[in-house]
């Protein structure tokens, strides 16, 4: 059994990001367990390629959710990155760092040092923004963040003109002094490749000798000597095997998994271990609960003009965007589909935006789990514009199904399960319906095909949300940061509460959810986390 300082298990956003902070001054031995294999794949690194790794056997965890009630007892299809990189490698790239109210809102929650003033500098660190360094972008970091203003598809400004007609203003930059607004996303991408946490910070730090990267090792259960974590259990290659931490060891294994593997290790509510026959170490019943998750719907309309249907369905145009990204690194292959976007508040009610934009110069039918692994666009001209709601109040929970590390977990977000829920996302179908009509938009839209132009008043509205809304892929919380033990799984440190050696850093310690896209904010997660833990290491 091999020695570490550290012992980090996932190699996802914030786990790349700490195995390359905790090794880069040389004085710490570092270990980094992933259970996926190699990001050294086609469909990882050409950005479009997400798409292939929605459903990919190898690269995603392809989980599913319970029934959800609110969804007439549908189950949710979650994606989660099953290799270096974690969801970093599969998602869809875009880049929203959250509004500085959530981080403030963290620190009133008792969480001193993760205000937005706090993180703010570290947001500008982890950045590389093509565009240059200002108040709040960084230049020189790890992360390179791309413009695409210039080369999103045609159909991407009658979005924009007709979002400004609607009511919203132009915003350049939804990182920058406002999120508030409509405009084209920012992308986490570097020459056309996909830049991912692996390509960011991992691939770098992996020549030096204190780091060892363990791919394919599934962590099994963490290894406790009293309240203290001292190590590892993990499986690689059909081997049962153990790695130790000397100082810590180091929970970023992901919303779903950070979770499963406390309670899988005797940290958790004692009920459930009981049920399943582990010993408890740790009794906290809150691992796992204040589960959340953005969730969305689109509309989707027929278009008089051609959109990437027609470039992205037929043999010939597949095969001239595949050779024009293979010479040049350009081209639809090297966007996400994730074009336009925005923030917006769906009633004055609301203090800040409440609501995120998606506007996609493509329409697809999503493939069924398990069953195609692609997303094909449909064989007529068509796009989406769709909607997710930024501060969902329904709250779900995930516990363990089995003592077996390798069977999933029980996931029930509990979607749409209070009225405030519903009432903002009915708001913001109404919207969408508004935005369909400006001029601009009419000048693209020759029909709407979902959720149908039958569909009008609120209770139909109501049941078409009920019946097509689906996950934004952004889960988060199920390791609550928080000052109270009884409440909250780790303090403003991270560090687990209750036991020693034991921290958590990644998206499952958010107290609340961020506005927007998750990945900047655990890769911000990951920056913070390392400094805590350099400092404590003093």
């Amino acid at each position: 059994m091999e020695d570490f300082d550290y012992v980090i298990v996932g190699a996802g956003s914030a786990g790349c990001v700490l195995a390359s902070r905790l090794s880069e001054n040389g004085r710490y031995r570092v270990a980094l367990l992933e259970a996926g294999g190699s990001d050294l794949n086609f469909w990882v690194r050409m950005p479009i390629g997400y798409g292939k790794a929605f459903y990919h056997d190898r690269l995603n965890w392809k989980y599913m959710t319970e029934p959800v009630p609110g969804f007439g007892n549908r189950q949710a299809y979650w994606p989660r990155g099953k290799v270096i990189g974690g969801s970093s490698s599969i998602n869809a790239m875009v880049f929203i760092r959250g509004q500085a109210e959530d981080f403030d809102g963290w620190q009133a929650l008792g969480n001193p040092g993760w205000s937005y003033a706090d993180v703010l500098p570290l947001f500008r660190r982890m950045e590389d923004n093509l565009a240059g360094a200002d108040t709040w972008r960084g230049r020189g970091g790890p992360l390179t963040v791309t413009s695409i203003e210039d080369v999103v598809h045609p159909l991407c400004r009658n979005y924009v003109e007709g979002s400004v007609e609607a009511g919203l203003a132009r915003n350049p930059d939804f990182n920058g002094a406002t999120q508030e607004g409509v405009g084209i996303y920012q992308i986490t991408t570097r020459n056309g490749f996909r830049c991912s946490a692996a390509t960011a910070y991992l691939a770098p730090a992996r020549r030096r000798p204190n780091l060892q990267v363990l791919s394919s090792a599934h962590a099994t259960r963490l290894l406790f000597e009293g309240r203290r974590a001292v190590g590892v259990e993990y499986r690689q290659g059909g081997a049962l095997r153990q790695i130790r931490a000397r100082r810590e060891v180091i929970l970023s294994a992901g919303a779903i998994n950070s979770p499963q593997l406390l309670q899988l290790s005797g940290v958790g509510d004692p009920a459930l271990l009981a049920r399943h026959g582990i010993p408890v170490v740790h009794a906290a019943p809150q691992v796992g609960q204040n589960l959340q998750d953005h969730i969305g719907f689109d509309h989707l309309y027929r278009s008089r003009r051609p959109t990437l249907n027609d470039v992205l369905r037929p043999w010939l145009g597949r095969l001239k965007v595949g050779l024009r990204y293979v010479l040049t690194r350009s081209g639809p292959l090297s966007l996400s589909v994730n074009q336009g976007g925005g923030f917006f508040r769906t009633s004055p009610e609301h203090a800040r935006p409440n609501m995120q934009l998606y506007f996609s110069p493509v329409s697809y039918t999503r493939a069924v789990p398990g069953r195609r692994a692609l997303m094909s666009p449909d064989v007529f001209s068509g796009f989406l514009v769709g909607v997710s709601n930024c501060h969902p109040t329904s709250r779900g929970a995930l516990t363990i199904a089995s003592a077996d590390p390798f069977a999933a977990p029980l996931i029930q977000p509990n979607y749409l399960s209070t009225e405030e829920d519903v009432r903002e996302l009915l708001d913001a179908a109404h919207f969408l319906r508004r935005l369909s009509q400006t001029g601009p938009m009419r000048e693209i839209i020759e029909s709407e095909i979902r959720p149908g132009p039958d569909i009008v008043d609120d209770d139909a509205l109501i049941a078409d949300i009920r019946a097509r809304s689906g996950s934004v892929f952004h889960p988060c919380g199920t390791c609550v940061m928080g000052p109270d033990p009884a409440g909250a799984v780790v303090d403003a440190r991270l560090r687990a509460h209750g036991l020693d050696g034991l921290r958590v850093v990644d998206a499952s310690i958010f107290p609340r959810i961020t506005s927007g896209n998750l990945n900047a904010p655990t890769i911000m997660v990951g920056e913070k986390g390392s400094d805590l833990i350099l400092q404590d290491a003093r």
